[in-house]
């Protein structure tokens, strides 16, 4: 079904966390404006109140008073939220004494030994359930610097030894085989600090002082995703999604649209704490199947789930590989992609590391379990409406934890 119409996608998810903990690190009261209000937001808020934080809104901000961070009184819970739960333990492997820290149901099942083992080598100590998963407790206060060279790249882990590094002796290095998302990077250069960076490695010293500063955050290209894909593949249509963050780091899936044939141009391009802004104009037209791997991976790692539904709606096939990150996140979205598809009729075959999609797929109405997992709910609700068939979801809820006005936002095109 073709849509017109235009659309500003909530505020990015990654950038209002950050917001929050960065701003809590600094000196001074920093202003956050157009911060997302979702659960995972929320859980990050209330992890820093624990640790003593004020964080007041006034009127359309928020205003984030920091100052010397201190042990918490009460167990921190992270809710669903894997970037709370690891950027916090960054931040709480700096201070001293016992902090304690759990998740949901399905975050107390997601690795969090990737950034623990880094973190213990820096002088931080962890007990966990199963030597690496939530509930766990950590032993903060005096750190050391180390070169960390990571075998996945993972935003997640470099931001922790970075916000770790803040508070560290000596420099902190980290090393990743390929660019992950720079959002730390970017606010921590915004809020005064001095990184060096080179194509591979970023480097933070520690003892420096943040100084407050305002943020307006952009628009969630994740979020962003849903709506372009709908509109990309569906003859016809024409929308405008204004104000979307632009970091080439997390629109990793428009050059792969426009691989697929997708007629995607950016306008009003400008500058907003460090963060590139702009509008998608999206023009609808048919797309062809490709292949997704390799170093592009991790600046689409998020949008995958929209992007199997690009190539369902795609004639040829798609080979999606090298993405393995995806059976840990919020659930396992390659197995839950693969078996929604057959579900309503797709050819789909899944993969160790990702899967492989026969379009345009004829597809018929049907169920889909949503493991609770926003990201697979709105992906099947635009597959859905994109076809114009009856797709009932076990689970609308979850998409409150990014988007918690997708389905109004959707109902807007016409």
């Amino acid at each position: 079904m073709a849509i017109h119409g235009e659309i500003t996608p909530p505020p990015d998810k990654s950038i209002s966390h950050r917001s929050f903990m960065i701003g809590a690190l600094a000196e001074g009261i920093t202003t956050v404006r157009n911060a997302l209000e979702s659960d995972d937001i929320l859980s990050t808020r209330r992890a820093l109140a624990a640790l003593g934080i004020e964080i007041h809104r006034d009127k359309d901000a928020y205003l984030v008073e920091g100052s010397r961070m201190k042990e918490p009184l009460q167990v921190i819970d992270a809710g669903n939220s894997g970037t709370t739960a690891r950027l916090m333990s960054g931040i709480l492997a700096g201070i001293e004494g016992i902090s304690a820290m759990t998740g949901d149901g399905s975050l107390v099942q997601r690795p969090m030994a990737r950034v623990m083992k880094p973190l213990e080598l820096m002088g931080a100590r962890f007990l966990a359930r199963r030597g690496g998963y939530l509930p766990m407790a950590i032993k903060g206060g005096r750190l050391r610097g180390i070169f960390h060279p990571m075998e996945v790249a993972s935003a997640q882990v470099k931001s922790a030894l970075l916000l770790a590094g803040l508070a560290a002796d000596g420099t902190t290095t980290v090393n990743e085989p390929s660019p992950s998302r720079d959002h730390t990077e970017r606010m921590l250069d915004h809020f005064g600090a001095t990184l060096n960076l080179s194509a591979k490695s970023v480097s933070i010293s520690g003892g420096q002082r943040l100084q407050a500063r305002d943020i307006c955050v952009p628009g969630d290209p994740s979020s962003a995703a849903f709506p372009v894909v709908w509109a990309a593949a569906t003859a016809g249509s024409e929308i405008i999604v204004r104000d979307v963050c632009l970091n080439p780091t997390r629109t990793g899936f428009l050059p792969v649209l426009a691989r697929m044939g997708a007629r995607i141009n950016v306008e009003n391009t400008r500058d907003s704490a460090g963060e590139p802004v702009g509008d998608l104009i999206v023009l609808g037209s048919g797309l062809q199947g490709t292949t997704i791997a390799g170093d592009e991976i991790p600046s689409l790692i998020d949008e995958i789930p929209i992007l199997v539904v690009a190539a369902a709606l795609a004639a040829g096939t798609t080979v999606i590989t090298d993405a393995k990150e995806l059976r840990v996140k919020e659930t396992d979205r390659i197995s839950a992609m693969v078996q929604g598809l057959r579900r309503l009729g797709a050819e789909v075959e899944e993969l160790e590391d990702g899967l492989i999609i026969k379009g345009p797929a004829r597809l018929s109405g049907g169920s889909i379990e949503t493991f609770s997992d926003h990201r697979i709910a709105m992906s099947f609700f635009i597959l859905a409406r994109a076809l114009g068939i009856d797709v009932r979801l076990d689970d609308v809820g979850c998409v409150s934890i990014s988007y918690p006005g997708f389905f109004a936002d959707m109902g807007t095109f016409r």
